[in-house]
């Protein structure tokens, strides 16, 4: 199959994607599709929250919103443009994926079938339901597609390349396992926001969807701030405060009440506004509804502790060029690749 036909494929399963609102569907006659795939996706969307209590329809639903965005003939032409993914070799990519977001995975994937390679797809019990259906879905709209993803969950096997996501625990394991195969390994990474006391409201605002989007459990939630010595987070708590609702969801409400009590027992400091809290610490992975921060006294010392503490940190939010805007860093471009790690040049050194 050439890239073009490829490209197509995916740019049709983004305007499918696009139907799906948090108010309800908005068919587009348009586009390719079947009523029973429509159903299907609806079906999993409302009993997602039975499965997994983090996955909320709001989230899922930014989840399809933010690959209908992505998906688009200028992104992906442009993405694959630097690479030569015609005339290919095709081979067996196993992916193993997390399940901490909703398709969290949908990257790996894309760029194995991009590529033209065929995956070989283990998934996380957190997150198993939709991108069997988006492959259905695919093979539908592109025929060629058959034959060339394989899901399991059964021991991975008839594989050349692996592409694991896990734990700093669970990557020791697939390090043992996959060492021997071309590999791409992931560990745990969290991403930090860099505040001066000089932001706006409409900035700190926006940081508030990089720390409560997806309940903060993605690698690019921002899950510790910088901030200068003797910073006054009374701008800070007022500007997020419309993320306040985000306490009645139980599960969050839950882990609240837990992570609270358990600081407080260890007499920690805390600052906190009953959705949130603060808490002084050198970490980067903060509990869910707490969120580290730690003083710098010039951005010059600050540089070089991030620069020590790279293979932690996933992305990082501030003023300037060489930041992710406040409120983006759950709108990752296509070629914003995890851990830095270029997953297309990986699978076409592959051929």
């Amino acid at each position: 199959m050439r890239l073009e036909k490829r490209i197509n494929a995916f740019v049709e399963l983004g305007k499918f994607l696009g139907q799906f609102q948090v108010n309800g569907i908005t068919k587009n006659n348009q586009i390719t599709q079947q009523e029973s795939f429509i159903e299907a996706f609806e079906m999993q969307i409302h009993r997602a929250h039975e499965f997994n209590g983090w996955f909320t329809k709001d989230n899922i639903i930014h989840a399809f919103n933010s690959w209908s965005n992505t998906l688009n003939i200028s992104d992906l032409t442009k993405w694959t443009s630097n690479y030569t993914l015609n005339n290919i070799n095709s081979k067996n990519i196993a992916v193993i994926m997390a399940g901490n977001i909703p398709l969290v995975g949908f990257h790996d994937f894309l760029s194995v079938l991009i590529s033209g390679h065929s995956v070989i797809v283990k998934q996380s019990s957190n997150d198993k339901y939709f991108l069997p259906l988006i492959a259905k879905y695919l093979e539908f709209i592109e025929p060629e597609f058959k034959g060339k993803i394989l899901f399991t969950e059964e021991k991975l096997q008839n594989f050349d390349a692996v592409i694991a996501t896990g734990s700093n625990n669970t990557a020791r394991y697939f390090d043992y396992y996959f060492g021997k195969y071309p590999n791409i390994i992931r560990k745990n990474r969290n991403s930090i926001a860099i505040l001066t006391g000089n932001e706006s409201k409409e900035e700190l605002t926006a940081l508030g969807e990089d720390i409560f989007r997806y309940f903060g459990l993605g690698c690019r939630s921002v899950s510790k701030l910088f901030v200068p010595k003797g910073y006054d987070f009374d701008n800070f708590f007022g500007a997020i405060y419309d993320y306040h609702p985000i306490i009645e969801i139980k599960k969050y409400e839950n882990n609240y009440d837990y992570n609270k009590a358990v600081f407080l027992m260890s007499q920690f400091k805390l600052l906190e506004n009953g959705f949130l809290m603060l808490k002084e610490d050198a970490s980067y992975s903060s509990p869910i509804a707490a969120l580290f921060y730690e003083n710098y006294t010039d951005k010059e010392s600050l540089q070089q502790k991030l620069e020590v503490d790279k293979e932690s940190i996933q992305c990082v939010v501030g003023k300037g060029k060489k930041f992710i805007d406040f409120g983006k860093t759950q709108q990752p471009e296509l070629w914003d690749y995890a851990d830095g790690v270029d997953t297309l040049d990986f699978l076409q050194s592959l051929y």
